[in-house]
């Protein structure tokens, strides 16, 4: 069954992980194929396992949930890191975010929106819990940083195609909406993050938020 995502789960309880591989074991297009209770752990079964999601605590023994994201995505770019969390800190999300997570829940999540989370960062989408996406959009009369070398420098159809981002919407969905060839559409991806200067949709989605690059719907 190639189309069953393998998910890895990285958090120090085990009555916690145990509940999550209640809730995630009974779908068919699941597949549990390991569990680690610290984040240096996690990192090493991350590379060992090749998991296509991991959900990943924040407080973790060893090495926290910012730094094993950081070194799951810099070891294999491919790897959607999804954070199930009560933490709820401005630098904390951030940084995890920046790390390169794909999404951040918090731990009161009702079983089939994580679970529908963990189909959507596999797909290649965001997912913020609504908290954590008021506390970041609050954050655009705050930014921590000037705009982009660059941003000044996006065409017209490249704003639309960073509002589409923002969205959630994927390479093929960006062309579907906008009537393009979906390789014309992944290189307008590939202008807009090299003009904001991040390496991945997440970052350049949560940057231009913040600095008011497109007006969240």
């Amino acid at each position: 069954m190639g189309d069953r995502i393998r998910i890895l789960i990285v958090d120090d309880h085990s009555l916690i992980r145990e509940g999550l591989r209640a809730v995630l074991e009974t779908q068919p297009d699941m597949e549990l194929v390991g569990e680690a209770h610290d984040g240096r752990e996690g990192v090493a079964r991350a590379g060992a396992l090749k998991p296509d999601v991991v959900l990943m605590d924040m407080i973790l023994p060893l090495m926290d949930g910012v730094e094993a994201t950081r070194q799951i995505v810099q070891n294999d770019p491919g790897v959607r890191v999804l954070v199930l969390s009560n933490y709820m800190e401005d630098d904390k999300v951030l940084g995890v975010l920046k790390a390169g997570a794909k999404g951040y829940l918090l731990k009161d999540t009702a079983p089939h929106e994580l679970r529908q989370a963990v189909r959507d960062v596999y797909r290649g989408k965001s997912a913020l819990d609504p908290t954590i996406q008021r506390k970041l959009v609050d954050q655009m009369t705050h930014p921590h940083e000037k705009p982009g070398r660059l941003a000044e420098e996006l065409t017209h159809r490249e704003r639309e195609v960073l509002r589409l981002m923002t969205e959630g919407l994927t390479n093929q969905q960006i062309a579907a909406r906008l009537s393009l060839a979906e390789g014309t559409a992944r290189f307008h991806v590939s202008n807009v993050l090299r003009k904001l200067g991040f390496p991945n949709r997440t970052q350049a989605v949560l940057y231009a938020l913040q600095n008011g690059l497109v007006t969240p719907d």
